[in-house]
């Protein structure tokens, strides 16, 4: 589910440093990057002198460069070659609005003469601090120097390309609210006008209207017949009677609509009891057909892991899960069991789920309301997590990163179910409780807690829970 991620080359220099450097430099950098997979853009080679930026006159022609070409990349990787001049870097990047990775090239102690030299070492500081006077915002990561050719850029730079597309998607999106907040759910409440502070807008849409659009729905139509085709492949539907699988159909039809007529980015919907009465669904499976897609959906109206789940989605490229932090494993301190009803993607699962009556709904209202319980395991793999709330004003996320293990559940534990494994867990569910988290945690596989907490802190400006 991954784009191609591209960025805009920009190479500093600075006159009394080799500039013979320069060239192989952009050979080097553009080459490797492409043979990664992303998507380069450079300046022509003629356009300042050595192909590079060193005077605020060739700053400025940088920029013009950036201008013409806005929406074609996703970040700027400014590299320095020898010492670099921060004086052309501000000028030709104070306006690029896009993340900005700073690489320093190494020296090497057999070339240490002065034609050699390069002191970017040195003149990576001097472009931090210039652009922390500045304003500008940047990205770095240890080591301080590093040679493109190493295993740890390629690790550092697809770090950066999480940071970029978490970026670039956050800035601007919609989540749909579908539904109202169930009462008892005080858990999940969130600030609408704070949210949209940081960019993420908030539509909002009456349950009572998508179950009257459900009820509206012919099973003939050309979208439905589709989605029961889409629906009878995704998973074993064999148990649901007919009448409860065509109004699973026609719901998530409808959610399509909604999704596609307000270019929505990510969902949260009220899950129960009204669908369960009305309807006799419970649309668990059809939230994870939605994430498979690689829609961020999220049961409950958790509107906070709405947004984190797309957040991790566009990070790793992966489906994301909202799930319960919601059983202790044995007497293991650094593991547990992460649940819900059965909203995670089948391609995060060991195998196709099987869709039942949902034992809770079945237990509360009777048996027949809950079709849609979708039953099955979390496939074992190393995972990111996250999980935010608004309170006073202010956006906040803890984050981490864990492991779904083989470990093996109860095979009556109903829902789709793992166990995960993260470091000083203890210690994470008593800081997190104590800062007003809820009970729900986002998931994606992939390990990029790294790069969100940059692109969070560094870009965004939420606020971080330290956990």
């Amino acid at each position: 589910m991954l784009r191609k991620t591209s960025f805009a080359l920009f190479f500093g220099n600075r006159g009394f440093f080799p500039e013979s450097l320069i060239a192989s430099a952009r050979k080097e950098i553009s080459a490797r990057l492409e043979s990664l997979g992303y998507g380069v853009l450079m300046s022509d080679e003629k356009a300042t002198r050595y192909g590079a930026v060193e005077s605020p006159e060739e700053g400025r022609t940088y920029a013009a460069f950036l201008e013409k070409n806005r929406g074609n990349f996703d970040g700027v990787v400014l590299c320095l070659p020898n010492f670099g001049d921060e004086t052309g870097a501000v000028e030709a990047l104070r306006d690029a609005n896009v993340p900005i990775y700073i690489l320093a090239y190494p020296d090497e102690l057999d070339k240490m003469d002065f034609s050699s030299r390069r002191d970017a070492f040195c003149g990576k500081f001097s472009i931090m601090d210039v652009f922390k006077q500045y304003g500008i915002k940047f990205t770095v990561f240890p080591p301080h120097v590093l040679s493109p050719s190493s295993k740890l850029f390629e690790e550092q730079i697809a770090d950066f390309a999480a940071v970029c597309r978490v970026v670039k998607g956050m800035k601007r999106c919609t989540v749909g609210a579908v539904g109202a907040r169930t009462s008892a759910f005080k858990t999940v409440r969130f600030d609408e006008l704070c949210l949209e502070k940081y960019g993420i807008t908030t539509e909002v849409f009456d349950l009572s209207e998508i179950i009257r659009l459900v009820q509206l729905k012919d099973m003939e139509t050309a979208e439905c017949k589709a989605k029961k085709e889409t629906f009878k492949n995704y998973c074993d539907f064999s148990s649901v009677p007919e009448s409860n699988f065509a109004n699973l159909v026609k719901l998530s039809v409808v959610l399509d609509e909604i999704i596609a007529e307000n270019h929505l980015d990510a969902l949260a919907l009220r899950c129960w009891l009204e669908l369960e009465k009305v309807l006799h669904i419970a649309p668990c499976v059809i939230l994870s057909e939605l994430n498979d897609r690689g829609f961020p959906a999220a049961c409950e109206l958790d509107i906070g892991n709405a947004i984190g789940m797309y957040a991790l989605k566009l990070a790793t490229g992966n489906p994301a899960a909202c799930l319960d932090w919601n059983n202790n494993y044995a007497d293991d301190p650094d593991k547990c069991i992460l649940f819900h009803c059965g909203p995670v993607a089948q391609s995060l699962m060991t195998a196709k789920g099987k869709v039942i009556d949902h034992p809770m709904f079945a237990k509360a209202l009777g048996a027949g309301c809950g079709y849609g319980c979708n039953v099955g395991r979390i496939a074992p793999a190393p995972f990111s997590f996250a999980s935010s709330t608004t309170q006073d004003g202010k956006l906040s996320f803890y984050i981490g990163d864990g492991e779904f293990t083989a470990d093996p559940i109860a095979p009556e534990f109903f829902g789709c179910a793992g166990v995960a494994k993260i470091e000083n867990l203890q210690r994470k569910l008593y800081n997190l409780g104590y800062a007003g988290y809820r009970h729900h945690v986002s998931v994606a596989p992939g390990r990029v807690a790294s790069a969100l907490r940059e692109a969070f802190s560094r870009y965004l400006g939420y606020e971080i829970t330290e956990i």
